[in-house]
């Protein structure tokens, strides 16, 4: 370890401890609070805890929540955390977090740990750390009008406007009805896109550990006679509004139903006093996607992730994914259920 007395521990995420560390800090983000690491490991089935670096008066320095994911070959990982855009590490101060670092350096070499990954950068002896996507965050104001202010005029406020003039609601979603609707909504755009969506159950979760209370909610636009054209799932807490998921009928897009969901999303951010809006994590390549969530005046930076590898690289699905992206769009709407189901879980190891 370190020559300061520091020592690493694990620690249960109901361990009181690391709540009240979370709590403390100003840059945790929903991501870090317990209850979404809780809520995948109940999903898929994971083993969940937090690596905390300690002083020797017990006191926790430097942290951050992990689960336990095995891929298609069985081969285990430590993921901070897995179907998280960004969860760095936390710290009582920056510096500190060097001692976290000498922590997952010594779990590896003397408590069996795996190979660990961290969606946040890590500076350090044997971690490898690289950016292939970018992430957009908006500084929030309690004045929206300052906010609304930094929106594109042609790609944002026009559509907006549009919306509006179009007669789209959006509403916030209740009950098992709406979010029925918000999963076929989801399904569907997943499928189109060739990627399996989420066991069904995951959504249950959410609602059940999260929406109910009051950790997150969705969206949902109503437009052109029909309900739940658009929707979308945004995490809350920590002064920060998190875009999670978001789902569409192309049919739709002439009304610009996905405008009308974000300027909702960040007006009701502004009045809870948040500071952050956080657009979610988009790959360096989609370029359309990094233009539209850069038109709402979202500063864009890259996101780092980074590793400490044990035996052998991980594993790659290159081709693998490739045709199950074509079964999954051509097929029908079971096979993105099915796939869901049965492979999701391993994608936590990538």
């Amino acid at each position: 370890m370190v020559d300061t007395g520091t020592r690493a521990t694990i620690l249960a995420l109901d361990d009181p401890r690391w709540a009240a560390f979370v709590n403390e800090r100003t840059e945790s983000t929903p991501f870090h609070h317990p209850a979404w690491a809780k809520l995948l490991a109940a999903t898929y089935g994971y083993r969940a805890f937090a690596v905390v670096a300690v002083d020797g008066d017990d006191r926790i320095l430097a942290g951050a929540p992990f689960l336990e994911v095995r891929g298609l070959s069985g081969r285990r990982r430590w993921v901070s955390l897995p179907f998280t855009d960004e969860c760095p590490p936390l710290a009582n101060d920056p510096g500190e977090t060097r001692e976290l670092t000498a922590a997952l350096a010594f779990a590896q070499e003397h408590m069996r740990a795996p190979g660990i990954e961290v969606r946040g950068p890590i500076q350090g002896f044997g971690w490898r750390t690289g950016a292939d996507a970018v992430i957009h965050e908006l500084a929030l104001d309690a004045d929206v009008d300052r906010v609304r202010s930094g929106f594109s005029r042609s790609q944002v406020i026009r559509n907006i406007a549009r919306a509006e003039r179009e007669g789209v609601i959006v509403r916030r979603a209740s009950g098992p009805r709406d979010l029925d609707a918000f999963y076929a909504l989801h399904t569907r755009t997943r499928r189109r896109q060739g990627v399996p969506v989420q066991p069904r159950r995951f959504f249950d979760l959410i609602h059940s550990q999260l929406i109910e209370p009051g950790m997150a909610f969705v969206l949902l636009a109503d437009g052109g006679g029909r309900e739940a054209v658009a929707g979308a799932l945004f995490l809350a807490g920590e002064g920060t509004t998190i875009y999670k998921f978001g789902a569409s009928d192309p049919d739709s897009w002439p009304l610009r139903p996905n405008h009308l969901i974000f300027w909702t999303a960040i007006q009701e951010a502004c009045a809870r006093g948040d500071v952050r809006f956080d657009f979610g994590r988009t790959d360096i390549g989609n370029h359309g996607l990094r233009a539209f969530k850069s038109g709402w005046g979202a500063e864009e930076r890259p996101l780092a992730y980074s590793t400490l590898s044990r035996g052998a690289a991980p594993e790659t699905d290159g081709l693998v994914s490739r045709m199950l992206s074509v079964a999954i769009r051509k097929g029908p709407t079971w096979v993105c259920r099915g796939t869901g189901e049965a492979l999701y879980r391993f994608a936590a190891s990538r």
